[in-house]
């Protein structure tokens, strides 16, 4: 009689989880294993729109979360290039920031998307999350989505496949302890993809996600001159490249506090990637 007792407890809990967990899912791109990007509703933009957020169903299940919990995603399709764009509905972009999270730049690049109700895609090392496991839980309660880019950033085409396969488990068994989710998309370190990434990748549940727009950023080129590339890239379907981590990126987090704005009054839906399939 105990053990029935429980075993009807431990279904009613997961079948609140699943439901906690379907909150939060509007706004988001949508990519098929096609790579079509296939659009789903984006958020309106501004402070206005703002609405609560519900950190305890981010953690549940974040934004890049698929049916009930234990359902494991199916493989993605191994390419042979990477995505580049997406495409939507309306004036759709993408803010994407490698190479972090560092304690020194991520918060404050976090408290600009949260003012602006902004969401973006974090691409983190596996070194780096390690020991800012916090800042991966910050960016799951803020719906935000956490991709893999490699243990210690290593040119993927100077490395063994067993090399490769190493520095992806590692990031994305961080990831999984501190986001609350494995990683679902992956970025190659200097976008040097090939035939081994693409495939390992697809093995552990990853779709590659490069970039449209490179802001430069790293190069510490002046606040203005990044917010110039930023602006003058702007358009439908663009998946912009910054820098939270990786040397001093105080550049950057300037820099989005003024280009976030005016995309934002131009017009602009910032938004995340979500794959349809499962």
């Amino acid at each position: 009689m105990q053990k029935d007792q429980l075993l009807i407890r431990r279904r009613a809990l997961l079948a609140g989880v699943a439901a906690a967990g379907a909150v939060g899912t509007a706004g988001v791109l949508a990519v098929g294993p096609g790579g079509g990007p296939a659009p789903t509703a984006a958020p309106a933009p501004g402070p206005a729109a703002r609405r609560p957020l519900k950190p305890s169903a981010y953690r549940l299940q974040p934004l890049t979360g698929y049916g009930a919990p234990g359902d494991a995603p199916r493989q993605p399709p191994v390419r042979s290039e990477p995505i580049l764009r997406v495409s939507g509905r309306g004036r759709i972009m993408m803010l994407t920031f490698d190479d972090g999270p560092d304690a020194r730049y991520t918060p404050d690049i976090l408290d600009t998307l949260a003012e602006y109700d902004v969401r973006a895609t974090f691409f983190v090392c596996g070194e780096m999350a390690d020991h800012n496991r916090d800042l991966l839980s910050r960016m799951a309660d803020e719906g935000h989505v956490v991709g893999n880019h490699t243990w210690s950033h290593p040119l993927l085409t100077r490395l063994t496949r067993r090399r490769i396969r190493s520095e992806m488990e590692r990031t994305c068994e961080v990831v999984e302890q501190a986001y609350g989710e494995a990683p679902r998309w992956f970025r190659a370190p200097y976008g040097a993809w090939n035939r081994a990434a693409f495939q390992l990748g697809a093995e552990l549940g990853m779709e590659p996600l490069a970039w449209t727009v490179d802001t430069l950023d790293w190069t510490t080129p002046g606040t203005g001159t990044i917010v110039e590339r930023v602006e003058d890239g702007a358009a439908p379907g663009v998946v912009v490249l910054s820098h939270d981590a990786g040397g001093d990126r105080s550049q950057s987090v300037r820099a989005l506090r003024r280009y976030l704005p005016e995309l934002l009054d131009s017009g602009y839906h910032l938004t995340v990637p979500r794959r349809r399939f499962v």
